[in-house]
């Protein structure tokens, strides 16, 4: 099992395939995720796939420490370097997106392309004190112990559909794993990811390509709203994938193809 150790925890990392580096990074969703698409890619470019710190086989020392995104940043860094293939184009997804672009502006020497595909970036939205206000009350309410809950008011803030459910007593429990990931996510990631703010004068004079994704089916939702709000502010037009939010997991295979034609402009 592939790791680096950082001064905090451990690092779970994959690499696959031969060619120009592509990272593909979610928060809080890990590695397991992005394998189909890794899979995909992987005859056309090396293709890194990690653990967010926290999550999985991430395994922090303190696992109550909270995941800042200038530190997800930081092990980005560390295993670019590590995999000795850059410069590398950077894909995440979600909370990987708001990591990515962070990253961007960090260490823009290790990067050739940042595809930013949905990040959840509530500061660059009009309503904003209202959505922070929203997820400080699912936060507050997974604390309270009522994760069904919690899950609502997250559907319900990002302007989501909420999954089919036939009603037939609760939902099931999560795995051990997903409800470790879970928790991690609500109560030290997400309000991190979702308070982040861009440096956009800094990002607009990036030597690195920045694209801002946005899902065909995401229209009306949170991170439609802040990709168009962002992309409007770096004076450019979000690029749009097939699907929605999680489109990479859901159907990967009409996911890669349109990435593979951003992704090959990077080089």
């Amino acid at each position: 099992m592939p790791q680096i150790t950082g001064t905090d925890g451990k690092l779970h990392y994959e690499l696959r395939g031969t060619g120009p580096l592509v990272v593909l990074v979610g928060a809080p969703m890990d590695a397991t995720f992005f394998a189909p698409l890794a899979e995909l890619l992987a005859p056309e470019y090396t293709v890194l796939t990690t653990d967010p710190r926290g999550v999985n086989r991430s395994v922090l020392d303190d696992p109550e420490q909270d995941s800042a995104v200038e530190q997800r940043a930081g092990d980005l860094a560390r295993l670019i370097e590590h995999a000795g293939a850059g410069p590398a184009t950077v894909v995440g997804s979600s909370g990987g997106a708001v990591t990515a672009l962070q990253l961007a502006q960090t260490r823009p020497d290790l990067l050739a392309a940042v595809v930013a595909h949905e990040p959840p970036i509530i500061d660059v939205l009009d309503d904003r004190d209202e959505r922070h206000a929203g997820v400080d009350d699912m936060i507050a309410t997974y604390a309270a112990g009522d994760p069904q809950g919690a899950w609502m008011r997250f559907f319900t803030n990002a302007n989501i559909p909420l999954p089919p459910f036939d009603g037939a007593g609760p939902p099931p429990e999560p795995e051990p794993v997903q409800a470790a990931t879970e928790r991690f996510w609500f109560l030290h990631e997400m309000r991190p990811t979702t308070r982040w703010r861009p440096d956009v004068e800094t990002l607009r004079a990036s030597p690195v390509r920045i694209v801002v994704a946005v899902g065909e089916d995401s229209a009306g939702q949170l991170c439609d709203r802040s990709v168009r709000a962002l992309a409007a502010a770096l004076g450019a037009e979000p690029a749009v994938f097939p699907g929605g939010h999680i489109a990479f997991v859901d159907d990967p295979a009409r996911f890669a193809p349109r990435l593979r034609e951003v992704v090959g402009r990077s080089w």
